[in-house]
């Protein structure tokens, strides 16, 4: 193992900057070289000169934004190494959705693990995630608290089958969206899944690059006025805040957070991110020296690993 470079990622305003590369790793401000782990809004931004990333996350930004996306995209497989700055570079599965990376970076002998945003639970509706050792672990604490414990997606998924009525069910329109379509249509069989418009490209997105399993369908007004049958209607989240007031559905949301259960009619907690049992096992699995916190508190890990393993909250 080489020396760990204490300063290898910083943050800056643009986002997570390593000049040893000189690359950002999902800047929120327009910077000249970008890695982008996945296509959530929160960590692919447009406007970067040159975005490295896998093939489906440059689809769907190009999808979002246009030719605003970038000025160009380099796109690079799972596990194809690459050098960027003079720094050799691989992306591995996260887990999160489709075209979701971690980012293995090797500089001076050490090797740095970027996890994105990740997730351990099984989703086929998108590449598993992949670990490897590390020297240092560079993890996002989103749930990184001893009380966090994620649910079994299955149970969750099933309790709509209690409920003997329409259910408006919001949800993030990538990644999430098709997940709960997956979901309902292995364990809710009897519900049709009617899919909101802005939603249905990502469907069909998704599609193109072999997820080809879904079943659902444009929403229709008129099937969720029928009562003798149940349909699940899947909306993003401002039509699902829109409509507070809606009559004759059951009102649920799709989350990890509490406070996104709030005022609905039943909780719904499926989450697209790891909880703290997930990490203390992908520790253990990275076997890092050092493990440095991104996108939440990491104070609970500092704790936990006081003594034994260095935690360093870089932001």
């Amino acid at each position: 193992m080489g020396a760990i470079v204490s300063d290898f990622l910083v943050k800056r305003p643009e986002g997570y900057y390593c000049r040893y590369g000189d690359f950002f790793i999902d800047p929120l401000l327009p910077v000249g070289r970008a890695l982008v782990t996945h296509a959530h809004g929160d960590h692919a931004r447009p406007g970067h000169r040159e975005v490295y990333c896998t093939s489906p996350t440059a689809a769907f930004m190009r999808y979002r934004y246009g030719q605003k996306a970038a000025a160009s995209f380099v796109e690079f497989p799972y596990r194809e190494p690459f050098v960027v700055g003079g720094m050799m570079i691989q992306f591995i599965p996260a887990g999160h959705i489709l075209g979701s990376a971690q980012i293995i970076m090797e500089f001076r002998g050490a090797r740095y693990l970027f996890t994105g945003d990740y997730k351990r639970q099984a989703d086929d509706t998108c590449e598993p995630m992949e670990t490897v050792q590390a020297d240092v672990l560079i993890t996002e604490s989103t749930f990184a608290d001893p009380e966090v414990a994620h649910p079994d997606p299955l149970a969750e998924i099933r309790k709509l089958n209690d409920k003997p009525h329409h259910i408006l069910l919001g949800a993030y329109s990538l990644g999430k969206a098709q997940r709960l379509t997956s979901l309902i249509n292995n364990h809710c069989v009897d519900r049709r899944v009617l899919v909101h418009h802005s939603i249905l490209p990502i469907h069909r997105l998704y599609q193109s690059m072999g997820i080809t399993h879904l079943r659902y369908e444009p929403y229709n007004r008129q099937e969720m006025k029928t009562n003798t049958a149940h349909h699940v209607y899947l909306v993003p989240p401002m039509t699902f805040n829109s409509y507070y007031r809606a009559t004759n559905v059951i009102r649920v949301f799709a989350s990890g957070w509490k406070h996104l259960q709030r005022h609905n009619d039943m909780d719904l907690y499926i989450s697209d991110h790891v909880d703290w049992a997930d990490i203390l096992e992908y520790v253990a699995e990275v076997n890092p020296s050092e493990i440095w916190t991104i996108h939440g508190d990491g104070r609970h890990l500092a704790r936990y690993y006081d003594g034994h393993v260095r935690v360093k909250a870089i932001g």
